[in-house]
């Protein structure tokens, strides 16, 4: 029905003016933020879900950060430990030949004994210097149960305990002596102590074997994790695009019928000037 009042052709097309013209903002907000979800009311449940796992691959991120740390501290502890083991082999050798007979005991308590003392303070030495950011790796308890975090959960950790604290003690106060038994007992210390650092050197692989897989799963665990984040919260740029493009031309179709609907009234006018 024609009338002059209201126009209520006007009023629709400026209804679906505003409607196209918002779904445009939305479209162009989209490519700006590259974000398929620019406000919460866009996809709620959505929303929820992708921050949970954009949580989930902050946590694993920093898992890594762990790891790396953790793996550092074993290969500072392996590195010692490995020099430990050369210097107590040198330290085996200067026994065997102190035990020999052909050695004197002149030669035993001086020339032979010098060195073998002198590699022991060595051990020493090597026990005290070993750090990782100010933390003793071979004495003390920083290496007692060390838990490293590595998942979402408060239970998914690495417990890393090494007993290394009797490093420094392994082989007490003998030396090669000045007698072939002497040596035959400096032998057997260093003997022992070789085999204490053995173990605790496959311990220690044990541990890093245990953070590399662990490391892998973290680094598969932040691919996946992202890639679903990726469906839920990335703008598909080639869709809103091809959607920007549908609304562009509605908002200027509805802008055209606006016009023309402002018109009608006019037009109108003209039936009563006839």
């Amino acid at each position: 029905m024609p009338v002059i009042s209201t126009n209520n052709a006007a009023n629709a097309a400026l209804n679906y003016l505003n409607q196209n013209s918002s779904k445009e903002t939305n479209y162009l907000s989209q490519l700006a933020s590259g974000s398929r979800i620019v406000q919460a009311s866009d996809d709620a449940a959505g929303l929820a879900i992708g921050t949970q796992l954009t949580a989930n691959v902050v946590v694993y991120q920093q898992d890594q950060i762990n790891v790396t740390q953790g793996t550092a501290i074993l290969q500072s502890t392996d590195g010692a430990l490995a020099q430990i083991s050369n210097v107590l082999q040198r330290m085996m050798a200067l026994a065997t030949q102190a035990a020999s007979g052909q050695v004197t005991n002149s030669q035993r308590s001086q020339d032979i004994n010098t060195e073998y003392s002198q590699l022991k303070s060595e051990i020493t030495s090597i026990v005290t210097s070993t750090t990782y950011a100010g933390q003793a790796l071979l004495t003390g308890s920083f290496l007692s149960n060390v838990k490293f975090l590595v998942g979402t959960l408060s239970t998914n950790f690495i417990s890393l305990s090494l007993a290394t604290g009797s490093v420094g003690g392994l082989l007490g106060a003998n030396s090669t002596g000045s007698t072939a038994a002497t040596a035959l007992q400096a032998m057997a210390k260093v003997s022992s102590a070789i085999n204490t650092i053995t173990k605790d050197r496959a311990l220690v692989g044990a541990y890093e074997s245990q953070f590399n897989f662990s490391g892998q799963d973290i680094s598969t665990n932040i691919q996946n994790i992202s890639a679903a984040a990726s469906v839920i919260m990335d703008a598909d740029v080639a869709q809103v695009k091809s959607s920007l493009s549908a609304a562009d031309v509605k908002t200027q179709a509805s802008v055209a019928a606006l016009t023309q609907a402002a018109q009608l009234p006019q037009e109108l006018l003209k039936l009563l000037q006839s």
